[in-house]
């Protein structure tokens, strides 16, 4: 549906967008996430063609952005971080104005404006004027007119910013129903924001794509860095006996405990995607030292997002977590370069053989 090959945007001597390669695909909805000044809305404007890029190539369903923009442009509904309505025109008013714009054929514009008000349940402030609506109704209409024409790519840039939780939630409701008959690019900062609607992350940081995966798989990256407490009735001694003869435990500290009598609180680095909690109860159980409490820490989505994103100066602070991130990060882009070169030997091939 979208494929965007090699793109690079500068402003002088700031580079805005470095070298950005991914493929956005039919039915499904995508969360393009980073921090303030990551790239994301610079990207998105690219590849509406609200701005072009210095070097590279969008494709919109089969159409250059930049050679045939009205044909790829014809695929697109955009909704910018600011909705770009008019406050002097009643909601209808303007998005009679919209269809004239997108060219809907006169026959359809009036079924097609009160379906797509339905849908964003704004039919009830038809007649009112936009200045005198809510932020979150604005929001409303911005999408109605992204919407209007019903374009395969619906592309919205920080859709809930400024609106209350209970305007965030509606909201969000509402982008998941598109998915049934759009592909949904959504733009935020927001960890929470996109993690609760989206399919698919691709993570942004100064320009590079640093990450991107299904939620539940960029979760895994966390499993590697899994810690499992527990404190145990028994002697130091028998309990690291006991951790001695278990595998997958990287790993171990054993220290007395400071809460209960004759116990020790035991901290268990665990191989990389392994659950060992079972497998430590009863080796406990074996050598007959209960376990009075245990707890499974791990990396969440949020450490992830904050340790792809932060700066290289401050990955210093955390060199345990750091050297972990950046193996995982290293090993993405490896792949991701890998998957590349496989693709232009393939297409070296293809060409090779039709001579």
């Amino acid at each position: 549906m979208i494929e965007v090959k090699n793109l690079v945007k500068r402003y002088g001597d700031h580079l805005a967008v470095d070298d950005l390669s991914f493929t956005i695909e039919e039915g499904k909805i995508y969360g393009f996430l980073g921090p303030n000044g990551a790239g994301k809305s610079t990207t998105m404007n690219m590849i509406t063609g609200y701005i072009a890029s210095t070097s590279g190539d969008i494709f919109i369903d089969g159409h250059n952005i930049l050679e045939e923009p009205e044909q790829a442009k014809k695929c697109i509904g955009y909704l910018p971080e600011q909705p770009p309505v008019y406050g002097d025109m009643t909601v209808e008013e303007y998005l009679k104005f919209v269809s004239e714009l997108k060219k809907i054929p006169k026959e359809r514009r009036m079924s097609d404006i009160s379906e797509v008000m339905e849908l964003v349940k704004i039919t009830d402030m038809s007649h009112r004027l936009i200045k005198n609506l809510s932020k979150g109704y604005r929001q409303r209409v911005g999408l109605a007119q992204a919407i209007l024409g019903y374009p395969e790519v619906i592309i919205l840039d920080e859709p809930t910013v400024g609106l209350d939780p209970k305007q965030i939630i509606e909201i969000r409701n509402l982008i998941k129903s598109l998915k049934e008959k759009h592909t949904v690019i959504l733009s935020s900062h927001i960890l929470s924001e996109v993690s609760a609607v989206c399919d698919y992350i691709l993570i942004i940081s100064h320009g590079k794509l640093v990450a991107s995966d299904t939620p539940d798989n960029l979760s895994q990256l966390a499993l590697g860095s899994n810690t499992l407490k527990i404190t145990v009735k028994g002697t130091k001694e028998t309990v690291e006996a006991a951790l001695k003869e278990m595998e997958n435990l990287e790993e171990y500290q054993i220290k007395e405990s400071s809460n209960e009598t004759d116990a020790v609180d035991v901290t268990i680095k665990t191989v990389e995607k392994t659950d060992v909690r079972e497998d430590v109860f009863y080796k406990m159980s074996e050598v007959r030292c209960p376990i009075l409490q245990m707890q499974m820490n791990q990396v969440s989505l949020e450490n992830i997002f904050l340790e792809l994103t932060e700066d290289s100066d401050k990955e210093e602070e955390k060199p345990e977590r750091k050297s972990f991130f950046k193996k995982k990060r290293e090993g993405f882009l490896e792949k991701k370069e890998l998957e590349e070169e496989e693709i232009l030997e393939k297409g070296d091939d293809e060409d090779a053989g039709s001579l």
